[in-house]
């Protein structure tokens, strides 16, 4: 499914029209135009038109950016996001002239942007596992005090009660306690489950499972962080099943030859000048890992 068929970025000579705005042009007299010439930096202004990139088409299901650091393609999700106006969980912080840069981009949606459709970053998964491990720690003073229980002699020990317990969870570990033959079944009795026992890897992937959705536009921005090879294929393969199977569009920026190589797929090459499309196995990350391991092929 393809949702967004196609976004348009300013022109060179939109830009300039903007950014040096002729006020005896008659085409120009109810525009309102900003003189930027305090201005070290017009970001988002004078990156693609330096790259050659005015459009971006949508012909497949997945559509990957690839390009190194610097290279554009995190602003021009973010651009493309901020346009649409898909939601996002972390804080986006904008830039002076990104609202006037957007007015002057347009796209087309021939059936819609569906309302669930959303915008995930390398941030927003950060903030995920901040947020598990904040709740870790809550298990982990919760242990604390149920080690502290047992210990005491639970039942009829009203000391612990009164100091650290509300009346249900003293109550609910008083009818635990005579069940329990040793104190690791009573913690695993009384005790939610430790979110510690995920890796990192596995909250990220638990988070696209919960964020991805049916039926919708999802924008992904490095999604490969922080995730090993084994997750980022299984990312990869759960991408590829909801974009086949579940009404699903992507649009992602990324590195990783795992994600690269996902079927369904069309891959813009942002290190290029003009920005052109290419396949995966082109593209000179893909290649550096071709002839790394290529060079120690005897050692497998």
């Amino acid at each position: 499914m393809t949702y967004l068929t196609s976004f348009h970025f300013p022109t060179n000579d939109t830009e300039a029209d903007f950014i040096y705005p002729n006020p005896n042009n008659p085409y120009m007299k109810d525009q309102k135009y900003v003189y930027m010439t305090c201005f070290n930096s017009y970001y988002p202004f004078k990156i693609f038109p330096e790259k050659g990139l005015s459009d971006l088409y949508f012909s497949e299901p997945i559509t990957l950016l690839y390009g190194t650091n610097g290279s554009g393609k995190t602003t021009a999700l973010n651009v493309m996001a901020e346009k649409i106006k898909l939601s996002r969980d972390a804080i986006y912080n904008k830039t002076p002239f990104l609202d006037a840069y957007i007015d002057l981009c347009s796209y087309e949606a021939p059936i819609g942007i569906p309302q669930n459709s959303k915008m995930i970053t390398s941030d927003d998964v950060f903030n995920y596992m901040l947020n598990l491990r904040s709740v870790n720690q809550q298990i982990d003073l919760r242990r604390s005090e149920l080690f502290a229980l047992y210990d005491g002699g639970g039942v009829g020990n009203n000391r612990y009660y009164n100091n650290q317990y509300n009346l249900e969870m003293y109550e609910r570990a008083q009818k635990t306690l005579g069940q329990c033959k040793s104190k690791s079944q009573f913690i695993k009795k009384n005790l939610t489950k430790n979110v510690r026992e995920q890796s990192n890897g596995e909250s990220a992937i638990m988070y696209f499972i919960q964020k991805i959705g049916d039926n919708a536009l999802f924008l992904l921005d490095e999604p490969e962080n922080s995730l090993s090879p084994e997750k980022q294929i299984q990312l990869a393969e759960y991408i590829e099943d909801s974009a086949k199977g579940c009404g699903c569009q992507f649009i992602i920026a990324t590195h990783s030859p795992f994600l690269l190589a996902m079927k369904y797929s069309e891959v813009y090459d942002f290190d290029e000048n003009p920005v052109c499309t290419k396949k995966w196995t082109q593209l000179e990350n893909v290649q550096q890992y071709w002839h790394f391991f290529k060079s120690h092929e005897n050692e497998f």
